[in-house]
């Protein structure tokens, strides 16, 4: 187990803007491990990335030399938008994370399958080692948990989930031609779960083209995306089945002569239009159009405010099996101190009774022992190594359950001949900084 501690940074869709975000993206998150580990001091390092969060998390002797790898890290970000942790809240934080509690879409499925991709890439990248292992691997077992025991990921809550939900009721999404004009949070939400409903094209027609382009790079390679400038709209609402919009515009973007090509040709086929903007994006003439159905906030209101309610419920059942399982977790790191320790001490004491009973072997009369005598004085010595150190063994493993990382620093001291006062806090949670012999509290996000 390293004897380091957890510390992480990260920019999400809460601290920074698209912009934000776009700086702090590594160009892989296997790169950015890497980067990490070049770091003086970084021993494990696990990036992840996708369209809402860049998180890193680094475990290295304190958190000073964590703060510095990620300073450095998010030197492309704004301070503000930067949000820095220490262990104890870096690993509630991860947990919360993979549980889908920090999604912009509440219990939202998409981020486990993501956490587990960056943990895959950070140990092709090296960058796993026992603490990271136990932290990443619990991280996924709590959103497993969340999914499987709760209903955090049933219904819609999102404007953008009940944009998509109220179009199928209209027409088949399978395979339709989907434009979702503006690419803010409303916006990347929306073209997310019209690609979760097999559109087959998903155009974002945006002011600023790079922001559509953020959101149509995160599209998955079955989903044939492209994106557009908001001058071209005519032509790319005149073909689109479904039009979502969400933009900040103070005056109506889609009018009906955007679609004057679409009722040129009309057929049967109905084009559906959910206006999430507020004040309207669409004109309100354009729901006189013969083969247009235009919804609005209204009437989604109705069905997000159930399922809402439903994961609200199911985030507090999610909230304590996370405080449960993290205990589990700094219980699993504090064990395996003590085993640190314990180890080290029975390593001493072996290499001690070895050396003790080949003298005492060599003194004995004759051409030397017999095997039978040998047998019988290594067998003694087994005995005196083990009932010696029964109880320091019960001691380690009791102070490392009270957090009393003195005792065991001690003992690493003692039985350990490669372990230094100067090499840094060996408790992983809580963690304690030794003053006068007494275990304290450990830094905080304020310090």
């Amino acid at each position: 187990m390293s004897t380091g501690v957890v510390t992480a940074a990260r920019v999400t869709h809460e601290s920074g803007s698209v912009d934000q975000l776009a700086a702090a993206s590594p160009e892989s998150q296997q790169a950015a491990v890497t980067e990490l580990l070049t770091v003086p001091g970084i021993e494990e390092a696990y990036v992840l990335s996708t369209c809402n969060r860049v998180e890193a998390y680094v475990v290295g002797p304190d958190h000073a030399i964590g703060r510095a790898a990620l300073q450095e890290f998010f030197a492309g970000a704004d301070d503000d938008a930067v949000v820095t942790t220490h262990h104890d809240e870096s690993l509630r934080h991860l947990l919360r994370v993979a549980a889908g509690l920090e999604s912009v879409i509440l219990g939202e499925d998409q981020i486990l399958g993501q956490v587990r991709t960056a943990y895959e890439d950070a140990r092709d990248a090296d960058g796993i080692g026992s603490m990271l292992e136990a932290a990443v691997t619990k991280a996924i077992h709590v959103g497993e948990r969340a999914r499987t025991e709760t209903a955090i990921n049933d219904g819609v809550v999102s404007l953008g989930s009940a944009a998509t939900r109220r179009a199928g009721e209209e027409l088949d999404l399978e395979g339709a031609t989907a434009l979702v004009v503006g690419a803010g949070e409303m916006g990347q939400l929306a073209a997310r779960n019209l690609e979760s409903a097999g559109v087959g094209e998903l155009v974002v027609a945006n002011r600023t083209v790079a922001h559509a382009e953020y959101i149509v790079d995160d599209v998955d390679d079955e989903t044939d995306a492209s994106v557009a400038p908001l001058e071209n709209l005519d032509t790319v609402a005149a073909r689109a089945d479904i039009v979502v919009t969400a933009t900040a515009s103070e005056e109506p973007i889609l009018e009906p002569r955007h679609l004057e090509e679409a009722e040129a040709g009309a057929t049967d086929t109905e084009q559906v239009i959910v206006d999430l903007g507020q004040p309207r994006d669409v004109a309100p003439t354009t729901d006189a159009l013969p083969a247009v159905r235009v919804f609005d906030l209204d009437d989604l209101e109705s069905v997000t405010v159930e399922t809402r309610e439903q994961r609200a419920d199911a985030a507090r059942e999610v909230e304590a099996m996370i405080e449960r399982e993290f205990t589990l977790l700094a219980e699993q790191y504090k064990r395996a101190r003590a085993d640190e320790a314990i180890a080290a001490m029975y390593e001493s004491a072996e290499r001690i009774k070895d050396r003790e009973v080949e003298t005492a072997l060599s003194r004995l009369d004759g051409d030397g022992a017999s095997e039978a005598q040998r047998e019988v004085v290594e067998a003694m010595a087994d005995s005196l190594v083990n009932k010696l150190l029964a109880p320091p063994t019960k001691s380690l493993r009791e102070a490392a359950a009270e957090d009393d990382w003195s005792t065991i620093h001690t003992a690493l001291q003692l039985f350990d001949p490669e372990f230094g006062a100067n090499d840094g806090p060996i408790a992983p949670s809580s963690i304690a900084t030794v003053t006068n012999g007494n275990p304290g509290i450990s830094a905080t996000d304020d310090d």
